[in-house]
Order: C-alpha cells, then sequence, then structure tokens
C-alpha cells in the first residue's frame, strides 16, 4: 500500500477493487482519482486490514490493443447488418442523385401512387415506378446492387468511425475538463468534434471502395433501352477506373465527402450526445446509472440514433448529391463533367436549380432514421456481449 501510494502512477478510483475493508471506507472509494492517495493513506494510518486488487496503467495500456481491435469489429457488424437492411432505399437515393435512372419525369401536377420526388425537369418521379424500373431492368437483386461493394467499404469505414469516435470523445473531454471534476458524459460540442473528426478519419482511409460503390449503385442497367452493366463488381469498377481514368479517379469526389463528414458525422453523434445528457439513464431508472438494464440503453442508443441520422442526413444532403456526381463524371455511360467541386455546383445550380440538389431527400430522410438506428443499437449491444 506504501508503495502505491507514493507512485507518481496513480492507480484510477475504478481499477482499485477493495475486497475488505470493514465497511469505513466504502463511501470513499467512489470518489474523484485526485483522493486516491489520500484514501490509501488513510488505510494505512488506521491499520485497516484490506485486501486490495489493483490493475495498473501498464496493465490498461497493454490491453489497449484487444480493446481497440473489439470496438472496430463491433461497429464494422452494426454498419453491415444496418446498411444490408436499408440497402434498397440507399439505391432509390443515389440513383435520384445521380440521375442514372432512365426514367423520364412526369409532368408537375400528375398524380400516382407513391411517394414522388422532383427530378432536374421540374417534373417528378415516383418511388413506385423506381421501384418498377429496376426490377424490369435488373431484376430483385438490383434493390441490392454496390451493396457487396458497401459492405466492403461499411465494415472498415464503420469500424474506424465508432472507435476513432471513442478515442477522440475521451481525448476531447481529458483535453477539455480538469481530472477532479464528476462530468459522466461528454458536452455536445465534444460528441460534435469527435464525430466530425472519426468521420474524416474513417472517409480518408476506405474512399476508393466509396467511389466504387458510388459508381455501381448510381448507374441503371438499361438505360436507353440497352440492357449493359457498366460495373459488375468492386475489383471491376476499381480495375476499370484506374486503367481508363488514371489512379487520381479513385478519389474523384473526395473533397465533398472529407469536407461532409464533418458536419454529417459529427451532428449524428453531437446529436446523439445532446439527447444522452437531456434525457439521462436516471430518468428512466429509480436507481443510479448501473441500474439500468443493457436492453434499455440499446433501445436510448438507438432512439437517440435515429434521430442523429435524420438530422444529419437533411442538412447535409446537398453536399452528398455533389459528391456523388463528382463520383459519376468520366465514368462508363456518363457524360457529365466537372472541373472540381465549386464548378459541379454552379453548372448544377444554372442548369437546375436549386431543386436538384435535394432530389431524393425524402427517400433518404426514410432511410436515414432506421439505417443509424441499427447502426448505434447493434453497436450498443455488440460492445455489451463481448466485455
Amino acid at each position: 500500500l506504501r508503495t502505491i501510494a507514493s507512485t507518481t502512477d496513480v492507480l484510477a478510483v475504478e481499477n482499485v477493487v477493495v475486497v475488505e475493508t470493514k465497511g469505513k471506507y466504502n463511501n470513499d472509494c467512489s470518489t474523484s482519482r485526485s483522493n486516491t492517495n489520500i484514501i490509501i493513506n488513510k488505510m494505512i494510518t488506521d491499520n485497516i486490514d484490506i485486501n486490495i486488487t489493483a490493475t495498473s496503467a501498464a496493465k490498461n495500456r497493454n490491453n489497449a490493443p484487444a480493446d481497440v481491435t473489439r470496438r472496430i469489429m463491433c461497429g464494422g457488424l452494426a454498419g453491415m447488418v444496418a446498411k444490408t437492411a436499408t440497402a434498397p432505399l440507399e439505391r432509390f437515393k443515389m440513383l435520384y442523385q445521380t440521375g442514372e435512372h432512365g426514367l423520364k419525369s412526369r409532368v408537375a401536377g400528375s398524380t400516382s401512387v407513391g411517394a414522388a420526388v422532383r427530378s432536374a425537369s421540374g417534373g417528378s418521379i415516383g418511388v413506385i415506378a423506381m421501384y418498377r424500373n429496376i426490377l424490369r431492368n435488373e431484376g430483385i437483386m438490383g434493390l441490392w446492387a454496390g451493396n457487396g461493394a458497401n459492405l466492403l467499404r461499411v465494415f472498415p469505414a464503420k469500424g474506424i468511425v465508432f472507435c476513432s469516435n471513442d478515442y477522440y470523445k475521451n481525448l476531447l473531454t481529458n483535453l477539455t475538463t480538469s481530472p477532479s471534476s464528476n462530468i459522466s458524459k461528454p458536452s455536445p460540442m465534444v460528441s460534435f468534434f469527435a464525430g466530425g473528426l472519426s468521420g474524416m478519419t474513417a472517409s480518408a482511409i476506405t474512399y476508393p471502395l466509396d467511389l466504387a460503390r458510388g459508381r455501381i449503385s448510381g448507374k441503371m442497367a438499361g438505360v436507353d433501352g440497352k440492357k449493359v452493366k457498366h460495373y459488375t463488381s468492386t475489383w471491376n469498377t476499381i480495375s476499370l477506373t484506374v486503367r481508363e481514368e488514371g489512379v487520381r479517379s479513385l478519389y474523384k469526389g473526395i473533397t465533398p465527402t472529407l469536407l461532409g463528414a464533418i458536419p454529417y458525422e459529427g451532428i449524428k453523434f453531437g446529436t446523439v450526445g445532446l439527447l444522452e445528457r437531456l434525457f439521462p439513464p436516471s430518468l428512466a431508472s429509480p436507481n443510479n446509472e448501473n441500474d439500468i438494464k443493457p436492453t434499455s440503453n440499446i433501445w436510448r442508443k438507438m432512439a437517440f440514433g435515429g434521430m442523429g441520422g435524420i438530422m444529419a442526413g437533411l442538412i447535409t444532403y446537398p453536399n452528398d448529391t455533389i459528391r456523388r456526381m463528382l463520383q459519376l463524371q468520366g465514368s462508363r455511360g456518363s457524360m457529365h463533367s466537372y472541373n472540381g467541386y465549386w464548378d459541379c455546383v454552379r453548372k448544377v445550380y444554372a442548369e437546375q436549380g436549386i431543386s436538384r440538389f435535394y432530389r431524393g431527400v425524402f427517400v433518404n430522410i426514410v432511410r436515414m432514421g432506421p439505417n443509424t438506428a441499427i447502426q448505434f443499437g447493434t453497436y450498443e449491444l455488440l460492445k455489451e456481449l463481448t466485455e
């Protein structure tokens, strides 16, 4: 005990398990890290007969790689489950954004069954019409076209997002708060910046896979009556892109992707952080947070994640449309060409107006709620199962 009390690497209170203190110091053991030495010295002075199981900071550091791997696996699997469940809506959204669906928009004022989204010419194309067109040209699996490429991207991307978000959140919390402060949840601003940084980290590492997914999902086989599938797989897309357009083409659209990752992931995780502070677990239970059942925490994460996803998707949608159009320029069957981000914005606005940036936004709102809810819920569940 004297050795522990005198060391400069003071053990955190949560890593010191007091097995027997004769009841005198039970309350002291829940205090902050800065009081650890005081508690231990009091026990030594009073000659209390205690048994202590201590876990040092060095041991925690040794376990860090395993914990990072666990979080990446949980985040990656959570992303795969969510993306597969909402893949048909994602396909609709991307076809609306790129305009590569081969359908003519209806004149304004016409009606049809199903929801409608604005198209380039000012008319509208119904979701059911899009659904039938996909089945006619690509079959039922066309609803999941590009999902394989998406899963290859999502597993590392979402694994990195959730894992690095936890890292950035802890880092920023330690930088912005004092060790003696008893803060259980990070501030919404910390959650925002942690989410933004994690989104940029994941996007920079996995971007070529995102471009491949965009080119597969953003084009319809059978446009203009020709059933031509320009890209068949992730490897096929990447190899054809490099051969026909060069290696640099794998990073077409990366600027809006990185710029959009900050507000998108930032708003998503920031909204979740804000809701967790506004509706803490203690409000759902008469006891403290540790008494909350795991299932209740999972449902909270799903609800908060769904709301965060809708907010992020709605606010950042115009930027997402631009990046999809940049990804498709120069690809097989595409006639559009832009000289960078702002040239794309200027040309699209001049030709089709502000509504073009929001084509497919309704489908995206419907998709984002369950998509992010499943992500957060599954991640929380897998974390609890593997702890």
